[in-house]
């Protein structure tokens, strides 16, 4: 007869356990140089190339745009605060800091200064490291931006004044409108009409015929007559920097009259420009994407009193579009540097080729674990859950552990009674003339199944099912036979009443094996309903929020559908496992159900061999003869049968 096989348990586990994301070290790349320090577990390259933009003298601040792409995030502290730049001799610490550091949407805006940039085709190179959980923030906008930087806006403060990023503190008084959308994580979005101060202060104070550079990012969303960007005014003396229907000009005013420049193609609308605004030894020079494009001869008339960005406190004409990275320098910028900064800063490809971010590599504490970053991404989302959210992954949990316990106990259960009944048929395949010589109700002989069994496989013995119908079926032979030397066998109705007891006990057993599978039911259809409940509720208080905030930037959404997702995610993770267990051991108990059925056939085609009726069995003793039975005897009916218990399935030990 053909038995089910099962495997051990440890090896149902192991096979389990493929199914597991394996996790593996990525290093790209290999090793260049000394490690810096042995407690930062990851680092990568970044490669700064000139090429068509032209290399710029002297120090330069480089904006390195950090994503998914290229970035292990989940590597990295939640505020990114252990990240460090290093220079390419892996000693010499760079001045960094970082404008947004977003973990969960995986995104990340790092201002770095470089010393200086390599002549030629040799790219230069400095070092990104991360990974250590212990680190403090050691970034320095400060350091960033050093003379002659006078003034760096980001507009990362979102609903607050713009705040100075260099080391002068020109904060300014006013807030703008916020967008999440600028060229450059945050921006400003001004409307012809609101503007933002600068209050006055020394740094800021210009001489007559000073030189200073002021420049920024804009994307003008209408074309306007003397649209202001940065107006500064004093008494009868005023600069102003804008944009002219779609021109953009600067203008200064002083005792000798008025004078704007002139000339160039509009800038159009809806599309980032950089505008940089350079005075120098007795003229201004406006460059659009740092490219030369209009030119004033006249210096800058002597200022000392505060400015304002974005409006006209005179004729009210401000400047309507969005706006981004706002600076001023005590200083010219050359055309190299500003042709440089306005194509690194731009985010299109030619940005891309001249930052280039290099592969990770992994040293000291090892590299990064791929599959663990996007595993670590399930705490981000976990910190914005909302209760209605933790109630649903709750309930998840428990049919989680209430269906682990089910798997566990049917799997050794199954184990067992495997082990028992290879061990039975062993024993069944010698039985030929007394069907009750492995059961024959004698206690003491029957604990070891003859003398041939040890106790601890007696144990799996006693939980077979096979063995339990051979028990019925011992006990339904041996109520109609008492003596296994003198009978005369078995009548076809009382060995279709066998067979009938062992059928019945074929369905306990079935009961049995299948006890407990209600639990990997109920997580198979509950649990994906129970994670959508948690990820709809969590949608709606989700939108609810947004329509009393009034807030519809992807910022804002993002986190609260993520984490109602989550619910989601954790339903399949209770229904998908229960579905496969539920499936394998489905198919392993009809395997012992079908060995059943065969044994129960082999065991009453057995039983009507050794013990045959009488009209079949010439040996039979006929009882009313030979044995002092009168002719009255003989004709006198039978006494009623005594009546006997009920055959019992024998419980497992």
């Amino acid at each position: 007869m053909n038995i089910p096989k099962l495997p051990r348990l440890s090896a149902l586990l192991a096979v389990i356990l493929t199914f597991l994301p394996i996790a593996g070290f990525s290093a790209g790349g290999g090793e260049e140089g000394a490690w810096w320090d042995k407690a930062w577990t990851g680092r990568k390259s970044l490669e700064v190339k000139p090429a068509d933009a032209g290399r710029p003298e002297g120090a330069v601040s480089v904006l390195v745009r950090l994503h998914e792409g290229n970035f292990p995030f989940p590597s990295v502290k939640e505020d990114g605060s252990d990240l460090r730049v290093l220079a390419d001799d892996h000693k010499t610490q760079i001045p960094y800091h970082l404008e947004r550091y977003d973990s969960l949407m995986n995104e990340a805006f790092l201002w770095l200064r470089l010393p200086e940039i390599k002549e030629g085709a040799e790219p230069t190179k400095v070092w990104l490291y991360f990974g250590n959980a212990a680190a403090e923030n050691a970034g320095d906008s400060k350091a960033t931006y050093p003379e002659p930087a006078l003034l760096v806006y980001h507009f990362a403060e979102r609903g607050a004044p713009p705040r100075d990023y260099s080391s002068k503190e020109n904060t300014a008084t006013t807030a703008p409108t916020p967008t999440e959308g600028a060229l450059i994580g945050a921006g400003a979005i001004l409307f012809g009409t609101n503007g933002m101060e600068i209050p006055a202060s020394d740094s800021l104070k210009w001489e007559a015929g000073a030189q200073a550079t002021v420049m920024a990012w804009v994307k003008p969303s209408a074309s306007a007559k003397d649209a202001v960007l940065y107006r500064r005014a004093e008494g009868a003396s005023s600069f102003v920097l804008g944009v002219s229907d779609g021109v953009a000009y600067v203008e200064v005013k002083d005792a000798s009259g008025t004078a704007r420049s002139s000339g160039g193609e509009p800038i159009g609308e809806g599309a980032w420009k950089h505008l940089a605004a350079v005075a120098g030894a007795g003229k201004i020079d406006v460059l659009v994407d740092g490219k030369p494009y209009a030119t004033l001869a006249k210096g800058l008339p002597a200022l000392a009193g505060p400015s304002i960005i974005g409006a006209n406190a005179e004729t009210g004409g401000g400047f309507a579009g969005e706006l981004d990275e706002f600076q001023i320098h005590a200083a010219p910028l050359d055309t190299p540097l500003i042709r440089f900064i306005a194509a690194s800063q731009s985010g299109s490809p030619e940005s891309q080729a001249l930052v280039a971010v290099g592969a990770d590599e992994g040293g000291g504490g090892g590299g990064h674990n791929e599959t663990l970053e996007h595993m670590m991404l399930f705490g981000d989302i976990a910190n914005n859950m909302m209760f209605d959210g933790w109630v649903a992954i709750a309930v998840c949990v428990l049919m989680m552990i209430a269906g682990g316990v089910v798997a566990v106990k049917k799997f050794m259960y199954l184990n067992s009674i495997q082990k028992g009944t290879e061990a039975f048929m062993k024993q069944w395949a010698h039985i030929s003339s007394d069907l009750s010589a492995l059961d024959h109700l004698d206690e003491e002989s029957v604990k070891s199944m003859g003398g041939k069994t040890t106790p601890r496989l007696l144990r799996h013995i006693r939980r077979s099912p096979l063995y339990h119908l051979y028990h019925i079926g011992c006990q339904e032979v041996g109520y109609r036979i008492k003596d296994k030397n003198s009978h005369s066998g078995l009548s076809a109705r009382a060995m279709q009443a066998i067979r009938t007891s062992l059928d019945s006990g074929m369905v306990k057993e079935n009961h049995r094996m299948n006890g407990g599978l209600i639990f990997l039911t109920i997580s198979i259809a509950g649990g994906p309903y129970v994670g959508l409940l948690g990820t709809v509720v969590g949608v709606m208080i989700t939108f609810a929020i947004i329509s009393k905030t009034g807030e519809v930037e992807v910022a804002s959404i993002a986190p609260g559908i993520a984490s109602a997702l989550l619910a989601t995610v954790f339903g399949l993770l209770v229904a998908i496992p229960a579905l496969f267990i539920y499936s394998y051991l489905s198919s392993k108990i009809k395997d012992f159900l079908s060995s059943m059925q065969v044994f129960i056939d082999e065991f009453i085609a057995k039983m009507a061999e050794i013990y045959p009726p009488a009209s079949e069995n010439p040996d039979a003793p006929d009882p009313g003869v030979g044995h002092g039975a009168s002719a009255k005897s003989a004709t006198t009916p039978a006494p009623a049968a005594q009546a006997r218990p009920k055959a019992e399935t024998p419980q497992p030990a």
